[in-house]
């Protein structure tokens, strides 16, 4: 049995699993929504963050704060966790070899996909083939013990699926986005401060006034397969400040198309964060 799934089983033990170790809430403060309507558009966005300093919950006006959606290239965060954790991974710079035989490319594929990675450059380029391999790696029963443990989402694992995160069989809301990365943040689920390490290296994404960025994105479209229809995609992640705990977030948005998304997503996210830290302060 891997260290990770150990550790996990002591903390199940000991009752202090992820649902065990929930607490209950201060009620949400809502952010409005009418200051970004020219920005936002048609787009339908939802956008929950979490002070974990105070507990202290933000929901944006208008939210879908409970639905759940497919987790696309977000699920890289718990992923590349679950790598380094079981040694799949042995760090970020474990090299990544292509098979085109095995992972033919699709049109859309970009062309800093169709190489050999590492684990950073998976992450950071969002190469889904390689944390597809991974996935093999890794197997379906070790998610299927880990997902659960960490209340990540529905914590769905089709058997020997190296798509669940792509094809809506795992689904998770932006709130439960946040309370994943809330109990991860807080040392809740038994993973490694070498793993938290390189997970606050590869997801570095710039300095704000207000913080250190730290981010994933993923985006696929609504209708499975439908490359040329509307698009969802998410911004996830969290803000890291100087004597203060961090502010964790998670920005869901669908668009007409995926241009519609593209950058928007994350742009959307930082600006909202503002407010966040506005109020806070």
């Amino acid at each position: 049995m891997n260290l990770l799934v150990c550790r996990l089983g002591v903390l199940i033990a000991l009752g202090v699993s992820g649902s065990a170790l929930a607490q209950p809430e201060p009620a949400d403060v809502t952010l409005s929504r009418d200051d970004h309507l020219e920005t936002i558009g048609d787009r339908q966005v939802s956008f929950v963050a979490r002070d974990l300093e105070t507990g202290t919950t933000y929901v944006l006006e208008g939210s879908e704060a409970d639905r759940r959606r497919g987790p696309w290239s977000t699920f890289k965060i718990p992923n590349l966790v679950i790598a380094l954790e079981t040694g799949a991974a042995e760090s970020l710079e474990t090299e990544l070899p292509w098979d085109p035989e095995r992972r033919p490319p699709a049109e859309y594929w970009p062309d800093d996909w169709r190489q050999d990675q590492t684990l950073r450059t998976a992450f950071i380029r969002s190469a889904a083939w390689a944390f597809q391999d991974l996935a093999v790696e890794i197997g379906t029963p070790t998610y299927q013990e880990i997902l659960p443990a960490w209340s990540y989402g529905d914590a769905e694992v089709a058997d020997g699926s190296d798509t669940f995160w792509l094809d809506h069989t795992l689904e998770i809301s932006p709130r439960e986005q946040v309370d994943f990365l809330e109990r991860l943040l807080n040392r809740e689920l038994g993973v490694s401060e070498a793993s938290l390490a390189a997970l606050d290296e590869v997801s570095q994404a710039g300095q704000r006034p207000d913080g250190e960025l730290h981010g994933k994105t993923g985006a696929g479209p609504v209708v499975l397969g439908d490359m040329e229809g509307r698009f969802e995609g998410w911004y996830v992640g969290y803000l890291t400040r100087e004597d203060r705990e961090p502010l964790v977030f998670a920005l869901h948005a669908e668009a007409s198309s995926f241009n519609g998304i593209r950058t928007f997503r994350r742009e959307m996210a930082e600006i909202i964060l503002f407010d966040v830290t506005a109020q806070i302060d």
